[in-house]
């Protein structure tokens, strides 16, 4: 029995070669992406095929479709939803230590994702930013979260992450030097040395508090 199906891997070609396109043209949120007919002429497929695809997009809330207008790409921190649902159920103490948990546990994720798989020399680059900007905790994790291969597990921080600020948690940050040695125990691939600054440096001062 062949469990493959060649119509979904088609379909699932067609949403890689979006995402691909969008990510080559440097489309940002806001963004007009192509009609569907031009869309089927670049990526050579049918419409309806590009329909789907889009479709699916859409349900993943990457894109958002405008009558009369277009589609866009979407940004999902653009309303306040977040900030609303922070007002009632985030103020639940055991929510948000679990929110608090599991954005840890995602950003452990990345820390190790990166050491095992980003090039040098976007690990030099970050190390290069943060020695000559100002930045705070969520910025970091932010480039963090970007320069890690997987971008569902980039989405899901993003989506945490905004729910932890909406929680209204005060949250104490590490020192700049601190998140300086982090970076570069990640540039010499020391995957337990960068876990135990994380947990003992960086988030010991957020359950401190």
């Amino acid at each position: 029995m062949n469990s493959a199906n060649p119509s979904s891997k088609i379909y699932l070609d067609i949403v890689e070669k979006l995402r691909k396109m969008i990510e080559e043209d440097g489309l940002l949120p806001g963004d007009k992406i192509s009609s569907e007919r031009e869309l089927s002429e670049r990526l050579n497929v049918g419409r309806s095929s590009v329909r789907e695809a889009l479709r699916a997009l859409e349900l993943l809330g990457l894109i958002e479709t405008r009558r009369g207008e277009g589609t866009f790409i979407k940004d999902f921190q653009e309303h306040r939803l977040v900030e609303l649902l922070g007002t009632f159920f985030l103020q639940n103490p055991k929510i948000i230590a679990d929110l608090n948990e599991t954005k840890q546990l995602i950003e452990i994720d990345c820390l190790k994702i990166i050491i095992q798989s980003s090039p040098q020399a976007h690990l030099e680059e970050l190390l290069h930013w943060a020695e000559q900007n100002k930045f705070d905790d969520d910025l970091l994790f932010e480039k963090i979260a970007e320069l890690n291969r997987n971008k569902l597990i980039e989405r899901i921080w993003r989506i945490v992450n905004s729910y932890s600020r909406a929680s209204l948690n005060d949250r104490q940050e590490a020192g700049r030097e601190t998140y300086i040695h982090l970076i570069k125990s990640i540039l010499e691939r020391n995957e337990p040395k960068t876990i135990q600054i994380y947990l003992q440096d960086i988030r010991r001062m957020s359950k401190e508090n």
